[in-house]
């Protein structure tokens, strides 16, 4: 199984979202989160004051799949988020050990 961390721009998180729901993942979590790295920020005027922006508003999803299912959902965000300019986000792929559902006690795949 695997874990995907993507960081989005907030406004194609319907688009994402409708895309991975078309794409067949049956559950997301999402946060809203802030952060910089290439983008590092910007400056506002607001009345009349310009001031910096150090950490820009993004969307964080997490999903946690099946590994043969990992490359098709990565491919997915990465076109449906992508604008082509600084700020688009990352995503990273990691291994996930156990999964276990509260409710039922299944474990691993049958969990998911």
């Amino acid at each position: 199984m695997k874990l995907i961390i993507a960081t989005i721009k907030p406004f194609k998180l319907d688009d994402v979202r409708q895309a991975l729901t078309e794409l067949g993942v049956s559950g997301l979590m999402v946060s809203e989160i802030k952060g910089f790295g290439a983008q590092s920020g910007h400056t506002e005027i607001y009345r009349g004051a310009e001031y910096t922006v150090n950490f820009v508003p993004k969307i964080k999803l997490e999903i946690v799949c099946a590994a043969d299912q990992a490359e098709s959902i990565v491919s997915t965000i990465t076109e449906t988020a992508r604008t082509g300019k600084i700020g688009d986000g990352k995503i990273f792929v990691l291994d996930v050990e156990q999964t276990l559902r509260i409710r039922t006690g299944e474990t691993g795949e049958d969990a998911l």
